[in-house]
């Protein structure tokens, strides 16, 4: 009898452990994979100058920014452009958006939306 509830209470505890590091894994995993939102948009830095304006130049560090984020996580640049940071930043998402084609990215998801907006 002692043998079957330490087999029991084994089972339960290895249970446990693995619930818990799957749940811990789901919740470090995001749009941007474990890279949090913040310092996605902190790597787009080089971006800021083109967000004031639809005309305006877009620097070419930026633009292979964009085209890496596109390759590794095309919706992780979507959630930083309608993450609060951005927003507390002044950045207009609407402009934003315009980036992938203002840099001529040809593998960029044109058409897919973002939020409200649809990416050009």
């Amino acid at each position: 009898m002692a043998s079957i509830l330490k087999t029991v209470y084994t089972a339960i505890t290895i249970f446990l452990l693995v619930s818990y590091a799957y749940v811990k894994e789901t919740k470090a995993a995001g749009e941007c994979g474990r890279t949090p939102i913040n310092n996605a948009a902190l790597s787009l830095s080089p971006c800021l100058a083109a967000t004031g304006s639809v005309s305006a130049k877009v620097p070419p560090l930026c633009c292979s920014k964009v085209a890496a984020l596109l390759k590794t996580s095309p919706k992780c640049l979507c959630a930083v452009f309608l993450s609060p940071f951005v927003k507390k930043a002044g950045i207009k998402p609407e402009i934003a958006i315009t980036i992938p084609k203002r840099c001529n990215i040809r593998n960029r998801p044109a058409g897919k939306k973002c939020g409200r907006y649809t990416l050009p």
